[in-house]
């Protein structure tokens, strides 16, 4: 087998992990998207690195979250739970949070995985 066989079946993408982990990632963009005016009027954080951060990774959680056919989308939104965990340098709260998404994160792709190889039978 060579290397690109081994990493394909590595990530299957099924329609059902697709729609949990979108599901996250949705979720995920709206609290990320909140910590804007958290970091602003709370933390004292200067708007335009609230701004950048907040907003940014709520972007980018909706772009992933709408590349989720392909399999390297599921290598970019494992990343994005470490930048929602680092995202708590901004706001304390967010490394919390961002474990929990990242425990969502987790379970989505594992529970998909499952449910589906039971259902395939």
């Amino acid at each position: 087998m060579s290397r690109a066989e081994g990493r394909r079946k590595m990530i299957t993408v099924t329609p059902g992990m697709r729609r949990l982990c979108a599901s996250v990632l949705g979720m995920e963009a709206i609290v990320v998207g909140l910590i804007t005016p958290v970091a602003i009027n709370v933390q004292g954080v200067a708007p335009v690195t609230a701004v950048t951060v907040g907003i940014g990774l709520a972007v980018l959680c909706v772009a992933v979250a709408g590349m989720l056919k392909r399999p390297f989308a599921y290598v970019a939104g494992s990343l994005l739970q470490v930048l929602a965990i680092a995202s708590g340098v901004v706001v304390p709260m967010m490394f919390f949070l961002g474990a929990i998404f990242t425990a969502l994160w987790i379970t989505a792709i594992f529970v998909a995985h499952r449910v589906e190889g039971v259902t395939s039978r």
